[in-house]
């Protein structure tokens, strides 16, 4: 029998305190529909004492030896894999992914914190060439107080991705993540306290987002903005930011264009596509979204792409051979629903899929539209669902102008065995990532981040540490 129970302790921490004492909101299993908990939320004097805290801990944090902040992060990683059973559970309990999903995004949660705890000992900065007796420095230091919201999809690697950048190169940081999946902060927050992370350093606050987000970008204490979500809340998240005039990073939404040409190994190509579009149910910020499969193929493609997708098993992700669970919260199958209305209305053929699962649960069929029109909404606005679209394309030229059609610029994939045409794709399109022949973009030691209207800045890679620095340049005679 399948253990549903959550048993995890939800509350604030705040100066190193948890706080249970508040009012609060449900939590939902998106495979039933059922409250799972109650996580409290902040109040404004709450959220005041947490930028009081974060100020004191940075001050103090920043002095810290490099080696010494590398061990904390060391030390949380080897929590967070001697607790991989666990926080993958509650990622399972609150989001819905299949659980070995959630294990694998476990175990990236913990490299990513390798690697940070490597980086943080190489933040380097440099000597100039001056007359004898002078010298001109160039220093990295650490930007201050951060504060960081982050999205539901991926309840363990989210937090961390915003906490262990910061922490390596000297910051606080205030950390909001989504109170639909809190769980997983919750315990990945105790493995840093377990692991001897001073007081303050890190903080974990939930609330109404609008109110959060105001008080702590409002605060002179708070010197970044590090952000994960959607592309209307971040733009108004920066406008926000431009109060104080704070540094900012922003990992906004995606419509991740796919370009498949004919000469590409088309049943591998359609083995690794259709297994990740519907990874994570296709809640992903880079999921592969837009199909754009040269004419020679394309109705093999298509086909195959909806043979393989009826033989998903659809499911609660806690059971064994679950390949996609439900989508995350009420929201998102309406939402769904509503776009493959429209572009079957406007000319789409719908090979497989196209409706809510019946039962308990935010359940939505994996979807497969061929012959989308550009004009349908799903063509021109972030789905964040499981449905793919296919559409036919002549040359690599119609391939480049449609996958930069959009204000979007955040992954991008292409299959090809051409290698001056892979030399051609890395260079012409519009996305801060480029996947040739493979669906990987996210490494621990490469920067993961957008352009266009998918944001700015990097998290990962040495570029996530420096984005949480100031450059300073010091003088002496």
């Amino acid at each position: 029998m399948t253990d549903t129970s959550y048993d995890t302790r939800l509350g604030l921490l705040i100066d190193g305190e948890w706080i249970t004492d508040r009012e609060t909101q449900p939590v939902l299993d998106p495979a039933t529909g059922a409250t799972l908990a109650q996580v409290p939320l902040a109040t404004a004097a709450d959220l005041d004492r947490a930028l009081d805290a974060a100020d004191r801990a940075f001050k103090s944090w920043r002095a810290v030896a490099p080696q010494e902040r590398a061990a904390v992060l060391s030390r949380t990683a080897a929590l967070v894999r001697e607790r991989a059973d666990r926080l993958a559970r509650l990622a399972t309990l609150e989001e819905g992914k299949p659980l070995a999903e959630a294990k694998g995004e476990v175990m990236a949660t913990a490299a990513l914190l390798d690697f940070h705890a490597g980086e943080a000992v190489r933040i380097y900065g440099r000597v100039l060439p001056r007359p004898a007796g002078t010298r001109s420095l160039v220093l990295h230091q650490p930007v201050g107080p951060v504060a960081a919201f982050c999205a539901w999809n991926f309840p363990v690697m989210n937090p961390v991705r915003k906490l262990s950048p910061a922490i390596a190169a000297g910051c606080s940081v205030i950390l909001k993540p989504s109170e639909e999946t809190p769980g997983a902060a919750v315990e990945i927050l105790r493995c840093f306290e377990d692991a001897g992370l001073p007081a303050g350093v890190a903080q974990l606050v939930f609330g109404v987002p609008d109110a959060v987000s105001r008080q702590l970008l409002a605060s002179p204490v708070t010197r970044k903005l590090s952000f994960t979500g959607s592309v209307p809340v971040g733009k108004h998240l920066l406008k926000l930011a431009a109060d104080t005039v704070m540094k900012t990073t922003m990992e906004l939404g995606g419509h991740g264009p796919v370009l498949v040409f004919d000469d590409c190994d088309l049943d591998r190509t359609l083995d690794i596509l259709v297994q990740h579009k519907f990874r994570n149910a296709g809640q992903v910020c880079v999921a592969p979204t837009r199909f754009h499969v040269q004419q020679g193929i394309y109705e093999r493609f298509a086909q195959g792409f909806a043979e393989r997708t009826r033989a998903l098993k659809l499911g609660n992700g806690l059971e064994a051979g679950t390949q996609m669970g439900p989508m995350a919260n009420p929201r998102r199958p309406e939402a769904i629903a509503g776009l493959v209305d429209d572009a079957v209305g406007a000319g789409a053929r719908l090979l497989t899929g196209g409706t809510r699962a019946e039962g308990e649960g935010f359940f939505f069929a994996p979807t497969v539209l061929a012959d989308v029109p550009l004009a349908s909404h799903a063509m021109n606005e972030e789905p964040f669902g499981p449905v793919a679209l296919i559409g036919a394309f002549a040359t690599a030229d119609d391939a480049i102008a449609e996958a930069n059609r959009l204000p979007y610029g955040l992954g991008a994939y292409c299959f090809t065995e051409n290698g001056r045409l892979q030399n051609r794709l890395g260079d012409e399109i519009e996305a801060g990532m480029v996947a040739i022949n493979t669906v990987r973009l996210s490494w621990g030691d490469a920067p993961f981040g957008g352009v266009k209207d998918s944001g700015f800045g990097s998290e990962d890679g040495p570029e996530g540490i420096a984005a949480h620095c100031i450059t300073k340049a010091v003088h002496i005679a």
